[in-house]
């Protein structure tokens, strides 16, 4: 078990007259908290009255201004632990977690747990960071966030009287990432005809829906699991996504449905990832035929079905798990003799074939629901020749699938309002 705290904002404080305090000099304040409750602390250790007098004038200005610090006896690593146990762990998911746990106990409790909160200056933290950075340069840049947002809440708790280690930079040697950049490897994507060959062949597996929503419409896997039939607008041909399929931080066996623990309807990774898309015709048609298995399982099943509508869901209903698709995928790669890549590379596959056929990357970010984020895409070898390749053999499935090019003319990249009026005139209606 770990220690818990119970920070309390003081309402009321009451700072006493210097007195004597055992061999010298000293004073006492008052705390009154929204609870009624009270505590006081001593300030004592001063050799002349001068000094002790001089350090109550300033403790009198951090109680006016809300800096004083009431909770300065607690060991950093108390404070971390608590702070990733009891603060973050119901608000951020398991994977978010599990980095931040490794961070705290494997490296910054082994440098910083011993020393008390209240004796933290950018001194220690760049120090922290340095030796992090010396073993592995991803661990010290979570490292660093864990450090900015614990303090803060350290600070808003009156456990420290500033954040040290708000204004200290990673260090140099520590590459810094490029601010929301989404960088796509072509060595790891898919040409055209592979993805028609991928598709294909997927008709005749459970995961061929996964397949479309992520090679076709640029879908995240947790996304794609998450897609129910009524998200789905049958005359405007569009597909709202709002929800994906995962594990609620914290939550338990016991808080679930039988066999729904990892597959908790949780909302999308960011707000940008709430978007309405339009339908390809050949994805479109392929959601009719699945809803047409749909009723028919639930025909056949009327007591056992779960009509819970998701798009993606087994003979009974139930929605697929996270890893579902793996051994099917992975079969299909390589009864293919497709390059090996990790199914969110299909999204990447998506956006790329978007991106070479002269579709406005603004666009194409809010289609991957990254509203704010650049593409870049990394060229190896003869680029023009994936696509031209193969334009005469899938002429028609590109005029159903893919984007036709268009004047730039029809491109505002100051401002994306008109995003979804755009978009929908590349996709035909059947």
């Amino acid at each position: 078990m770990h220690k818990t705290f119970d920070f309390k904002k003081y309402v009321e404080y009451k700072v006493y007259s210097v007195t004597t305090i055992k061999n010298g000099y000293g004073f006492r304040v008052l705390l009154t908290f929204t609870d009624e409750s009270t505590k006081t602390q001593q300030h004592a250790g001063f050799k002349t009255k001068k000094e002790a007098n001089a350090c109550r004038d300033e403790v009198i200005g951090q109680l006016h201004t809300g800096t004083y610090i009431v909770y300065g006896k607690i060991r950093v690593e108390d404070y971390l632990i608590f702070w990733l146990e009891d603060i973050m762990r119901p608000r951020v998911s398991d994977g978010t977690y599990m980095s931040y746990r490794n961070a705290v106990r494997n490296y910054i409790i082994p440098q910083i747990g011993k020393m008390y909160m209240s004796t933290l200056n950018q001194g220690y933290i760049r120090k922290l960071y340095n030796s992090v950075a010396e073993k592995y340069e991803s661990v010290v840049k979570i490292t660093r966030t864990i450090m900015k947002t614990s303090l803060d809440y350290a600070l808003n708790k009156n456990v420290l009287a500033m954040n040290s280690a708000k204004d200290i930079s990673l260090p140099k040697k520590v590459k810094k990432a490029e601010y929301h950049v989404l960088k796509i490897d072509e060595k790891k994507i898919l040409t055209l005809p592979q993805v028609l060959k991928l598709i294909e062949a997927s008709k005749e597996t459970p995961i061929h829906m996964q397949i479309l929503f992520a090679a076709l419409m640029g879908l995240r896997r947790s996304e794609i699991n998450g897609l129910k039939y009524s998200d789905v607008d049958y005359i405007h041909r569009t597909l709202k996504v709002e929800r994906q399929l995962g594990k609620k931080p914290n939550s338990k066996v016991e808080d679930c449905a039988p066999n729904m623990l990892t597959k908790q309807e949780l909302k999308t990774k960011t707000p940008a990832g709430v978007r309405e898309l339009p339908i390809p015709d050949y994805v479109f048609e392929a959601i009719l035929e699945e809803r047409k298995t749909y009723e028919k399982n639930r025909r056949r099943r009327p007591k056992e079905f779960r009509d819970w509508n998701y798009i993606c869901c087994s003979t009974y209903g139930n929605p697929r798990s996270k890893c579902y698709h793996h051994k099917y995928y992975k079969d299909l790669l390589k009864s293919l003799d497709l390059p090996d890549i990790h199914f969110h590379q299909l999204r990447n596959t998506y956006a790329t074939i978007l991106l070479k056929n002269s579709f406005n990357s603004k666009g194409v970010s809010h289609l991957l629901g990254h509203a704010k984020e650049i593409i870049s895409v990394d060229v190896y070898g003869d680029t023009q020749k994936i696509i031209e390749d193969c334009l005469d053999v899938l002429e028609l499935f590109i005029e159903s699938v893919i984007p036709k090019e268009q004047e730039s003319q029809y491109y505002d990249y100051s401002d994306t309002v008109e995003i979804d009026l755009i978009i929908e005139e590349y996709f035909h209606a059947a």
